[in-house]
């Protein structure tokens, strides 16, 4: 597989050059990820790390933007966590498909401050790299088709661009047909 190709006005490097852009544990995670040289990062102003404000600023289409969503969720006292990649041009089908993957009777999107405590990355730049070892990474398929996305490295200031179907090599990573729909 190759590298990703540019998206918008991004200036992108190989993230292996740039760990200063990149949050510990996703630096720390490109140290053993086979996928690692085929992952870029860019430099973002902070304040337009959320979605729509990144995309408009950066040229970068929607459809070319996944988000990393953190959910949990309890089974028998036990706190479950995972993690849910969709496309920005989607909604994640948290009560049906995440919910049965997750084996809880009711999960949810996890609060601001336990996601950060959980994955060690700013909220707004949380991705699927570098998340803590044993989380499920759901995948949706419309991710892994996509070609290259920009997906949060962990912090505001930057992003990560790699090929979807990269994500799926990541350790605990499973590609899911009908994980999102559309919104609209």
């Amino acid at each position: 597989m190759s590298t990703p190709a540019p998206l918008g006005t991004l200036q992108m490097t190989p993230a292996l050059d740039r760990r200063d852009l990149l949050a510990p544990p996703v630096a720390a995670a490109l140290k053993t990820l086979p996928i690692a040289d085929r992952i870029l990062v860019a430099a973002i102003d902070p304040d337009l790390a959320d979605t729509a404000a990144f995309c408009a600023a950066y040229q970068v289409p929607l459809a070319a933007s996944a988000n990393c969503v953190v959910v949990s969720g309890k089974r028998a006292g036990e706190q479950r966590w995972a993690a849910a990649v969709i496309l920005a041009t989607t909604r994640a089908d948290i009560n049906g498909v995440v919910r049965r993957r997750l084996d809880v009777r009711k999960v949810s999107f996890a609060a601001m401050d336990d996601a950060v405590t959980q994955t060690g990355m700013e909220y707004g730049g949380i991705t699927p790299v570098g998340l803590p070892a044993g989380w499920p990474i759901m995948i949706d398929a419309a991710v892994a088709a996509a070609g290259p996305v920009v997906i949060g490295s962990g912090i505001r200031g930057s992003k990560l661009v790699l090929d979807g179907a990269a994500l799926a090599e990541l350790p605990g990573a499973v590609v899911i047909e009908g994980l999102a729909a559309p919104v609209g």
